[in-house]
């Protein structure tokens, strides 16, 4: 007896979540956009982010986390938008993230070169003194689209608009490089890692290119004062903008910790070029 009520609650429930979705799919872009700014009136505006109990992130993710929950959104690593179809985009202060999106190939995980994850960041990355010789595969070392850095790594788009890091053994200008490259990779044209035209187009158009995007912004003292909605962004315009170095990769990879950290970002004037409404 108890199971059957058991089961017939979960039913309802499924039952009244699939309603749910199916009323969301009938409303309109702009009574979507009412209800967002409505969660943002009622919980968010005025308000500056209680953090005090959130003690297992850095301050930029428990201010996040504390958005999520009073914009009634769960924390999860889903490509899909935030809500009805909009991206939602916390306040920052230089650049915002499209995405912690890892390469589909890493040469360190390519047998045919026998190197680990933490060799190719001693090989390619850079020691930080202050983190006892830690290496990492960021600021300096991380590949960027206008040109070779001083490791000899650049970010190139192919013919099938795959994104590329490169190593070229010539042009790195590090003076002992005969004793940190091993001889099997002393090549020019060496592909580091790879992102993949068609994973990295559903990753971006999935969460960004469906009703667009929208950011809660804060004043000078942290509290949040405002909501601005942004255009979809389709892949062919965000690709050109990788071309011309407006987006760009920021590469946080390091030893210790097995997360890649290949975040995708933007400066906010690249944002708030695509700005369509304040609120």
């Amino acid at each position: 007896m108890l199971f059957n009520e058991l089961n017939n609650l979960i039913l309802m429930t499924q039952w009244i979540f699939m309603r749910k979705i199916d009323m969301n799919h009938q409303m309109t872009v702009e009574e979507i956009k009412a209800e967002i700014l409505r969660r943002f009136n009622d919980k968010v505006r005025h308000k500056k982010p209680d953090i005090a109990k959130e003690v297992n992130a850095r301050h930029d993710g428990k201010q996040g986390h504390w958005l999520e929950q009073q914009m009634g959104l769960k924390a999860n690593r889903s490509n899909d938008p935030d809500m009805y179809g909009f991206e939602m985009k916390n306040h920052t202060r230089g650049k915002t993230t499209f995405g912690d999106w890892s390469a589909d190939y890493y040469i360190f995980k390519d047998a045919n070169y026998g190197i680990s994850r933490d060799s190719f960041l001693q090989i390619f990355g850079k020691p930080n003194q202050d983190k006892k010789g830690r290496c990492s595969w960021s600021g300096e070392p991380a590949p960027k689209i206008q040109g070779f850095n001083s490791f000899g790594q650049r970010l190139v788009i192919d013919n099938e608009n795959n994104i590329l890091a490169v190593y070229c053994f010539s042009q790195d200008q590090r003076p002992h490089k005969r004793q940190v490259v091993p001889p099997n990779l002393q090549k020019e044209n060496l592909i580091l890692a790879q992102w993949h035209y068609q994973s990295i187009k559903t990753k971006l158009e999935n969460k960004f290119n469906q009703l667009g995007w929208f950011k809660c912004t804060q004043n000078a003292e942290g509290i949040y004062d405002g909501l601005v909605f942004g255009r979809p962004i389709n892949f062919d315009n965000w690709l050109a903008c990788v071309q011309t170095g407006e987006v760009f990769f920021d590469s946080g990879m390091y030893q210790g910790n097995s997360r890649n950290y290949s975040q995708w970002r933007a400066n906010n004037t690249f944002w708030d070029s695509l700005i369509v409404s304040r609120h």
